[in-house]
């Protein structure tokens, strides 16, 4: 009796029937078992399902079912004397009967791997030498790649194929992963084109369609024939030509364009592919004759973004007529993961743009201390995030120096540091005390959101005095590296974060001695899963005083490497969480290198301070400068007395530069601007924009000070 085997998967839906009495059926070689179904033998007569159309048979389209012989090598009996395989091991083409009614939610075994087409018992029929193809008769490259025979095995292919693309990120990776997923178990070559430039998004490209050579990977012509039965037909190897022309423009209304509309892959032998590919990879450049090359446009969400040319050598098989849908799925994935990757580096680029404008790009060199910094993102991928340092100048030589961290390292996060950070560097402007700074801070949080939280501190250095006044808003204390040596935690009042509302801030003043080091950080230096805030800073200032340990008592480590070494404490779980770090280095001024007077606002005041400066630069040995500092103090202390009502200060500096600072009581700011040939005054700010190397105004929360610098002779 003709008994018909069909193959069965087994799924979740289905519920296995009893098999009491069934003899067991040999396992597949892919994974199937093939049952005798419980069902009454075909009739005579009996249609078997369509099957794929084997080489050699009629042409048929993608898709086109051709009947399979009933005696033929994939039916219910093998003839006698044939090399045809039993049916138990002939692979998923087995003929079935009429009543049998496939089940359209049946999956297919499929491997997680790409299908290895290297000869193999399983995969050649017995009884075969191994020498010949076993549709064609054709002889098989020794050592090469093995045809893909059946559709389980294109299937199998497609799948891991298709998800070695999808793991890549940039756009390099997925190029890749296209080109090393086809080389060489579906083709020789491969030639990957992409626009250029690429478009992102919804954007319209402008200006011709270009074409340039993004990736080519191809096999070496030379193939190891060690073990390796020789087949009775061994054509000679050809190297395929390697592609001269990198840049393609596309003509309009050309054959390139017409097949790149068209979206569909074509083989080289087809008429518009003929007239294309000469476009494509120029005119000197030829490719495999017939069916050996497959040329596939990659197309995106919304446009055509490129082509990718797949090409076997004379000497393997050609391209079938499925192998269309293989390179059709291919350039699809890889199409649609470039758009995404694309995308992907443009919020990328626009975030890194975006935290790059909210950090300081260098640091102010402000008189008596010298400033590092450094910024670590919580993660390459997402280089956002909420903290932030920052180093003003303030009036009368000193600077403030903030740092501060937002809640989270998202966009919104960043956002709303860029706003605190403008805020801050606002009120320092207006020169209002650290405590009233972070207030305001706390006052606009609220008005960004109720849930706005932050934590900031606020310090400012006064090189003159030798002293810095500290406020801070939740934050981790500072860490003072003495120049001994000893490392010591400034105990500064912990305060609310700001966003709270409703809370005091208060500030504290502290020594802040020569050749010192105040640390200013965030928490995600201190903290991690692996150890408390508290831990963290223990560690830092234990850091901190085996790094000066190594220069000395005498010599404090440079700052460039303190920062270096201080993120070296940093273990492989420590990094949960953006980080800042601000290292100020107070060098100070000397008492001997400052002039300071009180002048009243009276007529003879401008003559009383052209004499006070001559005095103290000749103290200083700087008599070659008395003119020039004469002519502009002078004129800056007139426009002070003029509208002044209390006492004004002049106050000379002396350091790398000569700086001379006037104060008064008028918070008017002076301007610059073009007297007129009748105008008695408005004239000063001339002479000093002229001759000195640069000036400025600040108004301050007491009146204002105009302050200009000289180069020392």
């Amino acid at each position: 009796m003709d008994s018909t085997r069909v193959t069965e998967h087994p799924t979740s839906h289905e519920r296995r029937k009893s098999g009491a009495g069934r003899p067991a059926a040999p396992a597949d070689p892919r994974g199937a078992l093939l049952h005798t179904p419980e069902q009454p033998s075909p009739t005579p007569g009996s249609t078997g399902l369509p099957v794929q159309a084997r080489a050699g048979d009629a042409p048929s389209g993608p898709g086109t079912a051709v009947p399979c012989p009933p005696n033929g090598p994939s039916g219910g009996q093998a003839s006698a004397g044939t090399d045809a395989p039993p049916p138990a091991s002939s692979g998923p083409e087995h003929a079935q009967s009429s009543a049998a009614v496939p089940d359209p939610h049946r999956p297919r075994p499929a491997s997680e791997s790409i299908p290895v087409q290297q000869g193999s018992d399983q995969e050649r029929p017995s009884g075969s030498s191994g020498s010949k193809e076993r549709r064609t008769g054709q002889g098989l490259p020794p050592g090469g790649p093995m045809p893909m025979r059946r559709d389980g095995d294109r299937l199998r292919f497609v799948g891991a194929a298709t998800r070695r693309i999808a793991r890549g990120i940039d756009l390099d990776e997925i190029v890749m992963g296209l080109c090393r997923a086809t080389v060489p178990t579906f083709s020789d070559e491969i030639l990957v084109f992409l626009r250029d430039p690429l478009p992102v998004g919804d954007e319209r490209p402008t200006g011709p369609l270009v074409l340039r050579l993004r990736r080519t990977d191809r096999i070496p012509s030379e193939r190891d024939t060690e073990n390796v039965l020789p087949p009775a037909f061994q054509p000679e190897p050809v190297e395929l030509p390697p592609v001269s022309a990198e840049l393609c423009e596309v003509r309009p209304g050309g054959a390139l364009a017409e097949v790149l509309r068209g979206v569909r892959p074509v083989f080289a032998d087809a008429p518009a592919a003929r007239a294309a590919l000469p476009e494509l990879l120029g005119d000197e450049l030829s490719v495999p004759c017939g069916q050996r090359a497959i040329l596939a446009p990659l197309r995106g969400r919304r446009r055509v973004i490129g082509a990718a040319l797949f090409l076997r050598r004379p000497e393997r098989l050609a391209f079938e007529t499925d192998d269309l849908l293989v390179a059709a799925q291919l350039a699809t994935h890889t199409a649609l993961g470039i758009d995404k990757a694309v995308l992907y580096g443009r919020e990328a680029y626009i975030a890194d743009e975006l935290q790059r404008t909210m950090l300081p790009e260098t640091l102010p060199k402000p008189t008596g201390v010298r400033l590092a910094s450094r910024y670590l993102p919580a993660a390459e991928t997402a280089r956002v995030g909420g903290d932030w340092y920052d180093a003003i100048p303030l009036p009368g030589s000193r600077v403030a120096l903030v740092v501060g961290d937002v809640m989270g390292h998202s966009m919104t996060s960043a956002a709303i540091m860029g706003q605190l950070r403008t805020t801050a560097q606002t009120l320092a402007g207006l020169d209002l005390p650290p405590q009233e700074v972070l207030h305001h801070l706390d006052e606009q949080a609220q008005r960004l959101g109720t849930d706005r939280m932050a934590t900031c501190l606020y310090a400012v250095y006064d090189p003159v005095s030798h002293r810095i006044t500290i406020a801070n808003a939740g934050h981790p204390p500072p860490v003072l590296l003495h120049l001994g040596g000893r490392a010591e935690v400034l105990r500064v009042p912990p305060g609310a974060p700001i966003g709270v509302g409703g809370v005091d801030f208060e500030a504290v003043e502290l020594d802040a001695p020569a050749g010192a080091t105040l640390l200013l950080y965030t928490d995600g230096l201190v903290e991690s899963r692996l150890r408390d805030v508290w831990t963290g800073i223990e560690q830092l200032r234990e850091r901190l005083a085996a790094t000066a340990a190594l220069t000395g008592p005498d010599h404090p480590p440079p700052l460039e490497a303190l920062c270096d070494d201080v993120l070296d404490m940093l273990g492989p779980g420590d990094r949960d969480d953006d980080i800042a770090l601000l290292a100020a280095r107070f060098d100070g001024i000397a008492p001997s290198d400052v002039a300071y007077w009180y002048l009243e606002p009276e007529d003879a005041a401008p003559g009383r301070a052209r004499k006070l400066a001559r005095r103290a630069l000749a103290r200083w040995g700087m008599e070659e400068m008395s003119d020039s500092v004469e002519l502009l103090v002078s004129e800056v202390v007139t426009n002070a007395v003029r509208y002044a009502s209390r006492p004004v200060t002049l106050r000379l500096l002396r350091t790398d530069v000569l700086r001379c600072e006037v104060g008064d009581d008028v918070p008017q700011l002076p301007r610059l601007r073009q007297a007129r040939a009748t105008d008695e005054g408005g004239r000063g700010l001339i002479l000093v924009n002229k001759l000195a190397r640069r000036w400025g105004a600040t108004r301050l929360s007491t009146g204002k000070v105009v302050w200009f610098e000289l180069n020392r002779s």
